[in-house]
């Protein structure tokens, strides 16, 4: 009699008699399967939650943020600039939280995303200045962050090295690296009478940028009457419709293509089962070693076009410390996103937002960002308490009384604060908020082809 305890995920029994784990999801006839998320996540969901219930809270946001508009006067909390700015932040912190995505599907933890955003910035700017082609610049990008990606593959995957330690490394080695190659080509005579130095690139040329002709004026227009509701949308839309980079669109075509490989093709579902079960993945023939390296080599590539927008769209050129952390910002994205495309994209948006209030509007919109902070660590403790999550749901009320005292009693913010307002606005609603998350079970453990993690 054996003394294997049955599971929930325990075997089941294959047409030929053979017995086959349960942990890898059966694939259905189109080539698709049920994602391996446990028992509350759909398979085909796009966001953490259902797709309702993520539109009805981002709807229920939205009508907040109006509302603190109207009542405060802070015009710029919808106006047109911002709503660009906010992308011009979010689109590289989704792009790293994309590639983060990839990796730990496999089973790898990729904390190198930094780094591989460093060699997108140094290789797209560096690339683009010399050919004369932005084009060029944002492939060398893609190529150099896909080239760290590799170099975690073999350390991790094939020696078998600590994840986090390889990943730590490898944002040590860029920094590094790109600053020395900075100091030896970008000083010469020629990239220095371009207004290249030491620490930073000459110019480099720009990527294209879509305005739709008509409608943008006619949006802006709106927006400047300050309407209720009406004015905000007019505003939202026009950011969008107005001066919007071409590499926008091309990260929001990467979202949904990596929803559509990942969780709709049959390379996505053995991609997933690595992350989850590579034993049951393995003895079902998937090549495992294969899949982790394809999903850490995509990874950096996305974080290395991540660095391209920061290089190339953002500023131009290339600087040391460019980065600024947002390769593991676009970390902390993907895990508030629980592992799942849409939830990145909403963490980063988050991220990209409060960032670019506090550069745009300084003390006033961001004291009226106090009353919105309030009022979502408000709903947050609720929810938590009526969970029976006392612990969390304390928290959050005690602290939406203290924002509110504060948005109360203070007509002006400290500046100090005003730069750290991105930063301590989406940790609370971060910590608060992803009470129930779950990474895929086999990530960031060593596997060993034949002998298990």
């Amino acid at each position: 009699m054996s003394d294997r305890k049955p599971t929930p995920d325990g075997p089941v029994a294959t047409r030929s008699g053979a017995r086959r784990p349960a942990l890898l999801p059966r694939p259905r006839s189109s080539g698709a399967g049920r994602a391996p998320d446990g028992p509350r996540a759909r398979a085909g969901s796009l966001f953490t939650r259902s797709p309702r219930t993520t539109w009805t809270l981002a709807l229920l946001a939205a009508v907040l943020v109006f509302a603190v508009r109207a009542a405060t006067g802070a015009e710029d909390l919808t106006s047109v600039g911002q709503v660009q700015g906010a992308l011009a932040f979010a689109v590289p912190i989704g792009l790293a939280a994309l590639g983060g995505l990839w990796s730990e599907r496999a089973g790898v933890v990729n904390i190198g995303l930094e780094g591989m955003m460093i060699l997108g910035t140094f290789g797209g700017a560096f690339i683009a200045w010399k050919s004369g082609s932005p084009w060029l610049g944002v492939l060398a990008g893609i190529a150099l962050g896909a080239l760290g990606g590799l170099l975690h593959a073999v350390v991790t995957v094939t020696f078998g090295v600590d994840h986090i330690v390889s990943g730590v490394a490898i944002n040590i080695l860029a920094a590094g690296a790109t600053a020395y190659a900075a100091k030896i080509l970008f000083t010469s005579p020629a990239a220095e009478a371009a207004g290249g130095g030491a620490k930073q690139s000459p110019p480099v040329g720009s990527l294209p940028s879509v305005t739709v002709p008509g409608l943008s004026p006619w949006l802006q227009h709106v927006a400047a009457h300050h309407w209720f509701a009406v004015s905000d949308l007019a505003g939202i839309a026009g950011g969008i419709v107005t001066g919007l980079p071409v590499l926008t669109l091309i990260a929001v075509a990467l979202v949904i293509g990596t929803y559509w490989v990942l969780w709709r093709t049959a390379f996505g579902l053995r991609l997933r089962s690595c992350g989850e079960s590579p034993v049951a993945a393995e003895s079902l023939g998937v090549g495992v070693y294969r899949y982790k390296y394809a999903a850490v080599v995509v990874s950096g590539g996305l974080a290395g076009l991540g660095g391209v927008f920061l290089a190339m769209v953002g500023s131009h050129f290339y600087q040391d410390g460019q980065t600024g952390g947002r390769g593991y910002i676009g970390l902390a994205a993907m895990i508030f996103g629980n592992w799942r495309p849409g939830g990145l994209v909403l963490g980063a948006g988050l991220f990209g937002y409060t960032d670019s209030l506090q550069l745009r509007g300084g003390g006033s919109s961001v004291h009226a960002l106090l009353l919105v902070l309030t009022v979502l660590l408000a709903v947050l403790g609720l929810v938590n308490l009526y969970r029976r999550r006392r612990l969390a749901g304390g928290i959050g009320v005690g602290l939406a009384l203290a924002v509110g005292l504060w948005f109360g009693l203070t007509a002006t913010i400290p500046g100090e604060f005003v730069t750290a307002a991105p930063y301590v606005t989406t940790l609370l609603v971060l910590a608060l908020a992803s009470q129930r998350l779950r990474m895929p079970r086999a990530d960031g453990m060593v596997y060993r082809r034949g002998g298990g993690t």
